[in-house]
């Protein structure tokens, strides 16, 4: 008999969660069957036409890409990811002291580097 008060007190705590969930996926659910319903179904060829930011698609859309371009959308992210790194730093830097900012000055300098090195390769040229 314990045990089952146990299990459902124990159960008892996440049944929030459990309803919250249930109203998230309710809510999404609903949503996405109100739109389908409601809206308006006009199937013309204007607007089933491929479109590419308002002028008309002069190849196929499966054209292979540079490498170039993959690196450097990927250094923009992991430089870009190391950046926010300077903003907790920045709100905390009082209380961590000078350890904090032998730390950063560490962090920065391999960050430079790093930015020195991709420089150097070219990886940094659009052209």
């Amino acid at each position: 008999m314990a045990g089952s008060e146990l299990l459902l007190e124990y159960l008892s705590r996440y049944f929030p969660i459990l309803v919250f969930v249930f109203v998230a996926l309710a809510f999404g659910a609903g949503t996405l069957l109100i739109s389908y319903f409601v809206q308006p179904k006009y199937p013309e060829p204007e607007k089933l036409s491929t479109y590419e930011c308002g002028s008309e698609p002069f190849s196929d859309a499966r054209m292979p890409f540079p490498v170039r371009y993959y690196i450097f959308a990927m250094l923009f992210v992991i430089f870009d990811v190391e950046v926010i790194f300077l903003y907790p730093w920045a709100i905390v830097f009082n209380k961590i002291g000078l350890i904090g900012l032998i730390e950063m000055l560490i962090f920065i300098g391999l960050f430079l580097v790093a930015y020195v090195y991709a420089w150097r390769k070219g990886a940094l040229e659009w052209d």
